[in-house]
């Protein structure tokens, strides 16, 4: 059973997001992206979990970071495990299309070790951050990359904290590289959840 803590993050996490307001004022630093945390419409080996992608506004067919976040909670400790799709391509623009999320399995997915993160509460957020002395990486185009991970996440906003970083070096090069993307919600996919 599903605590009031981990739905209350879930039915949060659950939207479309888009970070117009801050592109316009930062335009340098922020592109204006749109963002999906869309529920699957069935759990994966019993956890509530969320198709993930962020698409340019003008480009939204062309979306990107495509991945699966699974809420698990274990001894009232809630955490996030990120999930990479073994094909991503097929899966591109499904958080426009919700319908497509019907056929994903863990057959689809290959787990990303280090890429957990560890949630934290207090009475009108969620803050995920990353496991203390883990790395995030993956294999994109024949090459190690790697990510820091993070999020806060209240019932109309979402700030990433996610950015690319050189694993030589430990240099960011992309992504939340000036603070947070500060996402605010636009749609509410709280009633997709298979609770």
């Amino acid at each position: 059973m599903d605590s009031s803590a981990l739905l209350t993050l879930a039915r949060w996490l659950a939207g479309e997001y888009e970070n117009r307001d801050q592109a316009i004022a930062d335009p340098i630093w922020f592109v204006n992206l749109r963002m999906w945390y869309r529920p699957l419409p069935h759990r994966l080996d019993g956890n509530l979990a969320f198709f993930a992608e962020q698409a340019n506004i003008l480009q939204l067919e062309n979306a990107y970071r495509q991945r699966i976040a699974v809420l698990h909670e274990a001894d009232s400790q809630l955490s996030v495990q990120y999930w990479a799709f073994r094909y991503p391509e097929q899966f591109r623009g499904a958080g426009r299309d919700g319908d497509r999320l019907a056929s994903i399995t863990l057959d689809d997915l290959e787990p990303l070790p280090g890429c957990r993160l560890i949630v934290t509460s207090t009475a009108t957020t969620y803050r995920a951050e990353p496991e203390p002395d883990t790395q995030c990486c993956f294999q994109y185009d024949g090459a190690t990359r790697q990510v820091v991970l993070g999020f806060e996440v209240s019932n109309t906003q979402f700030l990433s904290f996610d950015k690319g970083v050189d694993p030589e070096t430990g240099r960011g090069i992309w992504g939340a590289l000036m603070g947070p993307y500060r996402f605010t919600k636009c749609r509410d996919f709280a009633s997709e959840l298979p609770i």
